[in-house]
């Protein structure tokens, strides 16, 4: 008897039995666009192969002003058709079903030929769009259509129409955007004319092949979609010919998170619950699900008739053999970072995964047995020691793992502390749960010296950093803390002066100015926190009153000698709910900041060239770090062989992403 019966059980979409009700949601990784058509099939084969109940593909574009960015990869020609059946045939050979999304991106096409329902300009865009005329319209439909009797020309065994997340015929639905009075404009009926004509012609097109219509619960943004909307929307997508609704939550531009690590897990699951019952097809849920008891949960309790889930499938492409196969455990989770994932997405590069390098680069970084087993000693057990260790161990070398600690994980412990992060502690669950499984031999609680080391045939320093001082008058009194120091509890005085404005100085502010529960861990007090209110009680779904956080437990100064604004260099999808939640709590950022002094008053500063003291009582240090090598003159001295990895190879900002890159690679190479 499985644990997940509901999760493992069949479902028939149409003409289509699919093998469990997993699906694994749209994600665009860019490996269309490198023309590598062995790696793209490769990347679909390799989930195909775990076990997962229906891919979906990254968003193929109906026509050149719909893609996303300038060339963006569609089926516009028979080559391109060819190259697709290259995917199609490898998924199939490999026991799974595969789907094409149509992703037309209306106004969100990052170029100047962007078309949409009215000439409105998107926030995140620099390219106005022109507004359709009634022949404009018609090719956009033609296009779609002709897109997807080309993906079953290709061998896909179905296609997503993309109708939400405020890509183009999103756009249309809403008075936000669509600002028309012909039939395409004004009434409800006539602003959802477009999708329903696109969906009734898709069917007529495709035959029985599986029609998923991605459908916006909730858009997020003012004059979106009413809840009444949605359903009659849903209703008539139905009737048109859909297959199966699958779901979307919030637009592109919206000031709200979906899908970051701080969202709890299956936040909008209830709006998924809510529309099942008003239509007759099945329904698919998503956004933050990344465990299989949670996926299970949804199903057994009917809130949804399948789960998507996109992103954990990067972290682990065996995701639900390992379930079926009661390895849960063992499942590397999706944190939902976004650092390799979206943030590579939006700055054009190769999407992949902080928690499994693999992703993505299945053809290039590939984990061979070794033909000559070596003794590998691996020092320290963070995340880039843990990643070399299992990698080196999987390939068959016999690996020590030190380190000085009690338990595995390093700074993740660190990260596991911050309010909002508390999936790293799914992350350090993992990594015990890997070695226990493996043939790593383990020493904790050990300072590993040369002579312990000398035996091997080489060694791994993944020791880590140290804090750097920051080089303040006065930086030795009691009340001046390091970062470390304070993520592990030591007492804080109720107002702070946090010196250094990276990654962890946020991290930190967020630390000091939480008390109580963590609205991640809480989706009402979550909602309330950003002003996630009920559709069917405000179109888009913003709550009227605004965001209503929790007051902050700490008056908080967060400071850097950078004279711009801080966080800007923060994760590219990510740094902005980073800056709104400490901008909610009332932390106080400043750039251009020399410290001048710590004194009995506070910190002594000095401000665009105006001398200040803040009114502090305690100062945080987090002003960088330094590379942690002591054990490496000995080691050179003794003639091991020596790799440095992680935070001891460059300490300049604390990064799991390349930590677990660099331990995996090092090992793969051994």
């Amino acid at each position: 008897m499985t644990t997940y019966p509901h999760l493992l059980q069949p479902i028939t979409l149409g003409a289509v039995t699919l093998r469990n009700r997993v699906l694994m949601g749209s994600m665009h990784t860019g490996l269309e666009e490198t023309g590598d058509w062995n790696r793209v099939a490769e990347f679909y084969a390799a989930r195909a192969r775990g076990g997962v109940g229906l891919m979906v593909t990254g968003g193929m574009a109906p026509n050149r002003e719909g893609g996303v960015f300038p060339g963006a990869a569609g089926l516009f020609t028979a080559q391109d058709i060819a190259n697709h059946r290259i995917v199609t045939d490898r998924v199939h050979d490999a026991g799974g079903r595969i789907a094409m999304q149509i992703l037309h991106a209306g106004r969100y096409a990052y170029g100047p030929d962007c078309v949409s329902a009215s000439a409105v300009k998107s926030p995140i865009s620099p390219f106005p769009p022109r507004e359709l005329d009634e022949e404009g319209i018609e090719k956009q439909i033609a296009d779609i259509v002709t897109a997807a009797a080309r993906a079953i020309e290709a061998g896909y065994d179905g296609v997503e129409v993309m109708g939400s997340e405020g890509y183009f015929l999103n756009q249309f639905l809403v008075r936000h955007v669509n600002r028309r009075s012909d039939r395409w404009g004004g009434s409800y009926e006539n602003r959802m004319r477009l999708p329903v004509e696109v969906v009734r012609r898709v069917r007529a097109a495709i035959g029985e092949a599986i029609l998923i219509y991605r459908i916006s619960l909730i858009d997020l943004i003012p004059d979106g979609s009413t809840w009444d909307e949605v359903v009659t929307l849903a209703r008539a997508i139905e009737g048109a010919g859909a297959s199966v609704l699958n779901t979307g939550i919030g637009w592109h531009e919206a000031r709200v998170p979906t899908i970051a690590t701080s969202v709890p897990r299956a936040a909008f699951a209830h709006l998924t619950a809510r529309l099942r019952p008003e239509v007759g097809i099945p329904v698919i849920t998503s956004n933050r699900i990344n465990t299989p008891a949670v996926a299970e949960g949804l199903i057994a309790g009917g809130q949804a008739d399948m789960v998507s889930m996109a992103r954990p499938f990067l972290a682990d492409p065996d995701f639900v053999a390992k379930a079926a196969a009661g390895r849960a455990a063992e499942i590397a989770p999706c944190i939902a970072c976004n650092q390799a994932c979206l943030d590579h997405t939006f700055s054009g590069k190769l999407t992949s995964c902080l928690v499994n390098p693999r992703a993505c680069h299945e053809t290039e970084l590939v984990i061979a047995p070794t033909d000559t087993p070596r003794r590998i000693a691996v020092v320290g057990a963070g995340p880039a020691g843990l990643s070399a260790a299992l990698t080196a161990a999987g390939r068959g070398h016999a690996v020590t793992l030190f380190d000085r600690a009690d338990r595995v994980g390093g700074q993740l412990h660190l990260a596991a502390s911050i309010p909002g992060k508390e999936e790293f502690r799914g992350l350090i669950e993992w990594f015990e749960a890997s070695i226990a499984a493996s043939t790593v031999d383990l020493r904790l609680n050990t300072e590993a010296s040369p002579e312990m080391l000398a035996g091997f045939d080489a060694v791994i320093l993944a020791t880590g950093i140290t804090p750097r001082p920051a080089g303040i008058t006065g930086e030795g009194a009691a009340n001046v803390l390091s970062y470390r120091e304070v993520l592990r509890g030591a007492p804080v005085g109720p107002r702070v002066a946090v010196v250094g404005a990276g990654g962890i100085g946020f991290d930190v502010a967020e630390f000091l100015t939480h008390h109580g529960t963590s609205p991640t861990l809480d989706p009402a007090l979550w909602r309330r926190e950003w002003g996630v209110g009920d559709p069917a009680q405000v179109a888009g779904g913003l709550a009227p009153e605004g965001p209503q956080p929790e007051p902050p437990a700490r008056q908080v100064w967060l400071l850097q000698r950078k004279p711009e604004k801080p966080g800007r260099k923060l994760g590219k999808t990510t740094g902005w709910i980073h800056r709104a939640t400490l901008q909610m709590k009332g932390v106080r950022m400043l750039g251009g900041v020399s410290y001048d002094a710590v004194t009995p008053e506070g910190l002594a500063v000095t401000v665009n060239g105006a001398p200040q003291v803040l009114p502090v009582d305690t100062v945080v240090i987090c002003a960088g770090q330094e590379p942690e090598r002591g054990l490496e003159p000995g080691l050179r001295a003794m003639g091991l062989p020596v790799h440095i990895i992680g935070g001891a190879d460059v300490a300049a900002e604390l990064d799991a992403k390349r930590a677990i890159d660099q331990g995996t690679r090092l090992a793969a190479a051994l």
